[in-house]
């Protein structure tokens, strides 16, 4: 009698635990759909400056309490929108991600407001053996001839830091950013201002430029004085040698010269004269 109704009471605790999780079960999945959005992310990885189509975009649920800003909830809201970053497969696409409305792509929507594109011709030395990918940011050095400010004679070379933190938009005609693998390309198209396109524009036109890779955190700038050859080889400047300035001559005392006049021949000492007449003429003799 006592193991049938600890069997009842066993069967009846087990039937009231199933029915608690199944309307506990139902009641999580109401709250769930009545708190879920729609967020429309992006169905593979698509690179800046593409122009985005429903079929690249797609509609997921997203909790509605972490809910991005800027988000959107259907892909056609998107149509015909340009993206000013990458995106990867499942990312949200989110307004600050996008060109204004009416930018018509390609890498004049990836340009900032205020900023400016500009390429550059380099090397595999000067682009950093290939590892200046678009999304990096370099210094660019100049290597020229400084010139001296008082005689105007090229007299020495210096290497100087001109422009710091430049943001790399593109690597030949390529605007991809997932890439990692050093990729050597006989062109790098930057972002700067107009101040530093007429710098970068000046530099290029006198002496030698180099990329050099930065970290993307580090927001220091350098501020250095640049490198000369003084400076390398730990040797003392020469000294610069200007030229004395002539002073006004002096006007000398003007000296009259006495003349001297020249002296006058001694008298002759007495002598015996003769007179002596010869026909009518007569002369003097003297000895």
């Amino acid at each position: 009698m006592r193991n049938t109704r600890a069997l009842i009471m066993m069967i009846a605790a087990v039937i009231a635990g199933l029915g608690a999780v199944v309307i506990g079960a139902r009641w999580l999945s109401q709250q769930a759909s009545g708190s879920a959005n729609k967020l429309v992310v992006a169905v593979s990885d698509i690179d800046l400056g593409s122009r985005l189509t429903p079929a690249m975009l797609k509609a997921v649920e997203w909790p509605a309490g972490s809910m991005p800003k800027g988000a959107f909830t259907t892909p056609a809201e998107l149509d015909s929108r340009v993206l000013r970053v990458s995106l990867l497969s499942g990312e949200p696409v989110l307004e600050s991600k996008l060109a204004p409305k009416g930018s018509t792509g390609g890498l004049s929507a990836v340009v900032k407001e205020g900023k400016r594109a500009m390429t550059v011709r380099v090397n595999d030395v000067i682009g950093v053996a290939g590892f200046a990918l678009p999304g990096n940011y370099v210094d660019i050095i100049i290597n020229t001839q400084e010139e001296n400010a008082k005689t105007g004679n090229k007299d020495q070379a210096i290497s100087k830091i001109v422009l710091e933190q430049i943001l790399v938009l593109a690597v030949a005609q390529e605007v991809a950013r997932d890439e990692t693998k050093p990729k050597v390309v006989s062109a790098v198209t930057v972002e700067v201002t107009p101040e530093q396109a007429e710098k970068l524009d000046l530099a290029r036109s006198v002496g030698t430029l180099s990329l050099m890779l930065r970290n993307q955190v580090d927001l220091k700038m350098a501020g250095t004085e640049g490198a000369t050859k003084a400076k390398l080889l730990n040797t003392p400047p020469e000294p610069i040698v200007t030229a004395a300035k002539a002073e006004p001559a002096k006007s000398q005392p003007v000296v009259k010269k006495k003349v001297v006049q020249p002296a006058a021949p001694p008298p002759l000492a007495a002598r015996n004269c003769v007179e002596v007449i010869r026909g009518i003429t007569r002369a003097s003799e003297c000895f």
